[in-house]
């Protein structure tokens, strides 16, 4: 049997380069107790109920779309079947 030693290097120069870069952008969240709800809501851990949230209504804008589509087109038959049923 043989045994494998394997050895871990701490990497002690990790720099966090995101917080040095967008600091200043990051800045604003700090008021983020006076902020609305809905602005609590976005910066939150929680996104995966934003999209979600914003996933349903695309759902529901489609399905009310083709379900208006359905009922012009099925109009238009009638129509079309009284032209022929009148000729």
């Amino acid at each position: 049997m043989i045994n494998l030693l394997v050895q871990t290097q701490t990497d002690s120069t990790a720099v966090d380069t995101l917080t040095n870069n967008y600091s200043e952008k990051w800045d604003a969240a700090a008021n983020l107790e006076q902020s609305s709800g809905f602005i609590q809501a976005m910066a939150s851990g929680d996104l995966i109920l934003v999209v979600l949230a914003v996933s349903l209504v695309i759902w529901f804008v489609l399905l009310y779309f083709i379900i208006r589509v359905d009922k012009k087109v099925g109009q238009l038959e009638e129509q079309l079947e009284q032209q022929n049923s009148s000729n």
